[in-house]
């Protein structure tokens, strides 16, 4: 019987082709279970740039595709390469404020944006603990933009991250959890085995005519902005450094 926390979904394609050559290519299988574990972590937080893709609920082969992804797809490919390499993991499903979103999205639009947006991390077990994975999100170029324009404070919850230790934030693979947008978190949804189950049950509340907009045009204008902010172009908002939600008490 396939244990269901290492068997591939729809979501969890990691038998699909693109997915099951680039671990055959990259050797991870031969590796011990910490650095299978860094391998396939390291690949999506810093191979995968930060960005907005079309879904949430898109399957870890069309992440890959993309290049680029957010917490949830993002996490749907680290699990989908997890899983692909004998690791066994799960979704935490949240709730964010919308205000670590403020300059990423356009404030043209920002009020368009749902209060709370659909947030995720992935669970690994380790070494006989369960490990929270949330540190992937965020590449490291552009992090460390955020890091050179916000050196004034270690709290930020803005521009995609949401964290009181900024200059030195915990989202290295180092055997223990990893977070870059934990003081965001508004409600806990528990754990999910799959993401399939997860956005069975929850989706992003953008509505017909938002969800549109969100897809076709601003998701573009916010990829486009990260893009520049990636590039060193990033102006500040004062705002951002001020919108801490409550975090959860998420174990």
């Amino acid at each position: 019987m396939t244990d269901p926390l290492l068997a591939p979904t729809k979501l969890l394609d990691f038998e699909a082709a693109p997915l099951a050559h680039l671990i055959e290519t990259r050797g991870w299988r031969g590796l011990s279970e910490y650095d299978r574990t860094g391998a396939a972590y390291d690949f999506v937080r810093n191979e995968i740039a930060f960005g907005y893709n079309r879904a949430d609920d898109i399957p870890a082969s069309d992440v890959l595709s993309d290049g680029y992804g957010q917490c949830n797809t993002k996490g749907t490919l680290l699990m989908a390469l997890l899983r692909g390499v004998g690791i066994r993991c799960r979704l935490h499903g949240f709730t964010i404020h919308k205000g670590l979103q403020r300059g990423v999205v356009p404030e043209l639009v920002y009020p368009l944006a749902p209060q709370e947006i659909l947030h995720s991390w992935v669970e690994i077990e380790f070494q006989g603990a369960w490990i929270n994975l949330e540190g992937f999100i965020l590449d490291d170029a552009f992090l460390d933009v955020l890091q050179t324009s916000f050196s004034n404070t270690e709290s930020l919850c803005g521009y995609g991250a949401g964290t009181d230790c900024l200059g030195a934030p915990p989202v290295a693979w180092n055997g223990e959890d990893t977070y870059i947008q934990k003081t965001g978190i508004v409600q806990d949804f528990g754990v999910y085995d799959t993401p399939d189950a997860f956005y069975l049950s929850h989706e992003q509340s953008f509505g017909w005519l938002r969800g549109a907009l969100y897809r076709h045009i601003i998701r573009h204008w916010m990829n486009a902005r990260v893009r520049g902010f990636r590039s060193g172009r990033l102006k500040t908002d004062r705002r951002a450094t001020h919108a801490h939600a409550e975090p959860a008490n998420a174990t």
